[in-house]
């Protein structure tokens, strides 16, 4: 299984006090390349884990690998952000919005089921996720 990361799918596996981490615990064990992302994810994760050092430490194992740079899709992401501007998309939004249209055999991986079920890949197309089970 491929997949993009997302920032509540890399916090809950990070973190034992969130609600979804036997989920993603679980979900991870089920993954036998690195699952990609892109930096402000990576960001995010840090601030909510309140500690940059997880987020090394999932770089260096191999969890996750950077797959975007923003610098080379600034038009789309700024075209993706205006498009969406009524669900006030942060950037970690619309680059995980772009990598599914990069790397559309990839399912991304996260906590947000309120916003991907809204924002779409190639402007018409849903993008797959996978997200924890629903309580």
């Amino acid at each position: 299984m491929k997949g993009i990361a997302d920032t509540g799918f890399l916090v809950a596996f990070m973190s034992r006090q969130d609600r979804h981490h036997n989920w993603a615990v679980g979900l991870a064990e089920q993954f036998t390349e690195p699952l990609l992302t892109c930096e402000a994810v990576l960001a995010e994760t840090a601030f909510h884990l309140r500690n940059c050092v997880p987020v090394f430490t999932l770089l260096k194992q191999r969890l996750v690998e950077l797959a975007f740079d923003s610098e080379d899709h600034v038009a789309q992401l700024e075209a993706l952000a205006i498009c969406y501007a009524d669900q006030q998309p942060d950037l970690a939004d619309v680059c995980l919005i772009r990598m599914s249209e990069l790397f559309p055999e990839h399912r991304v991986i996260t906590t947000d089921r309120r916003d991907f079920a809204v924002y779409r890949r190639n402007k018409r197309d849903v993008i797959p996720v996978i997200l924890p089970p629903e309580r």
